[in-house]
C-alpha cells in the first residue's frame, strides 16, 4: 500500500494542524460515513506517534503514516491525499494496487 500526499494537501495539513517537521500524522478508521472502498468506515487524521507503522510517505517534513491495525480498511488500495480548494477540505481517493 503507498500513500500519496499532494504538495497542496500538505501544505493543507501544516496549516490546519500547525505541524512542524519531523510530525507525525496518522491515517485512522472512523466508524461512521461510506467510502469507495468500506461501505460503513470512513477515514480520519490525526496528530499521533506511530506504534507498528504499515504504510508511511513522507511530505514537506512530514511524515504521514498508517498503523497495520488499520490496513484491512484499504482492501488493496493506494491512498490519494489532494486538497480540494472550493471545499476549503481533504478529499481522499483510492486506487488499486499495482
Amino acid at each position: 500500500m503507498k500513500i500519496v500526499i499532494s504538495e497542496r494537501a500538505s501544505q493543507w495539513f501544516k496549516e490546519e494542524m500547525e505541524l512542524k517537521q519531523g510530525d507525525y500524522v496518522r491515517f485512522y478508521i472512523q466508524f461512521y460515513g461510506s467510502s469507495p472502498v468500506q461501505e460503513t468506515f470512513s477515514l480520519g487524521f490525526t496528530k499521533d506517534e506511530p506504534i507498528d507503522m504499515a504504510a508511511s510517505t513522507l511530505a514537506e517534513g512530514i511524515i504521514f503514516f498508517v498503523e497495520e491495525s488499520d490496513l484491512w480498511y484499504f482492501a488493496g488500495h493506494d491512498l490519494h491525499v489532494d486538497y480540494h480548494e472550493k471545499k476549503d477540505e481533504i478529499e481522499y481517493q483510492y486506487t488499486k494496487s499495482e
